[in-house]
């Protein structure tokens, strides 16, 4: 089982984890996921920065890839090269991100092949399943999983509905992605 995790990327919501945040981290980095992206979308730039440095040092400790999601400041302030963007904020600063690794969220395949063109190296593509993270939005299904994966060839990830099921993994692959990002799963393993 431990061995799934190497294709599974975290995204972090700390209003939903089970213990204290930085513990969860640690816990999670424990499973040694291919990345966590630390998306807390509820904070200011300063207060971010702040806890992107603690779990910046877990994730190091762990040898887990660390990830900021939309500060892309954060990068530099930091000393990393990835970041997780939204595809409008990728539109909006694309000049500032050169010698960056991008992942965008994208909702469509015309989506996933303008974050491509714009730099993205690697999407998460969702919300696959019924989440509670987005309980008004009808899932979009593996079909359109598949279409994403199709429509571009760079690294693509499940997320939505996702738990750490080899199962349900392969089921992803399958379909033509590299992994899936699991929010919910994580925060209250």
């Amino acid at each position: 089982m431990e061995d799934i995790y190497k294709d599974i990327i975290c995204v972090t919501n700390r209003k939903l984890a089970v213990r204290p945040f930085l513990e969860q981290i640690k816990y999670v980095c424990e499973k040694k996921p291919k990345a966590v992206v630390l998306r807390e979308k509820d904070m200011e730039y300063e207060a971010y920065l702040k806890l992107a440095e603690n779990v910046k040092k877990i994730c190091d400790s762990y040898e887990v890839k660390f990830i900021p999601h939309f500060f892309f400041e954060v990068c530099d302030a930091l000393g990393v090269s990835d970041i997780h963007l939204p595809l409008w904020k990728q539109e909006d600063i694309k000049e500032k991100l050169c010698k960056k690794n991008i992942g965008v969220s994208v909702h469509s395949a015309d989506e996933a092949v303008r974050a491509k063109e714009l730099g993205a190296s690697y999407l998460f593509a969702g919300h696959i399943f019924e989440t509670d993270c987005k309980k008004d939005i009808r899932p979009r299904g593996v079909s359109f999983l598949e279409e994403v994966c199709k429509a571009v060839d760079i690294s693509v990830y499940a997320i939505g509905g996702m738990n750490a099921d080899e199962r349900l993994l392969k089921k992803m692959k399958d379909k033509g992605a590299a992994g899936m990002a699991i929010m919910s799963d994580f925060m209250r393993m």
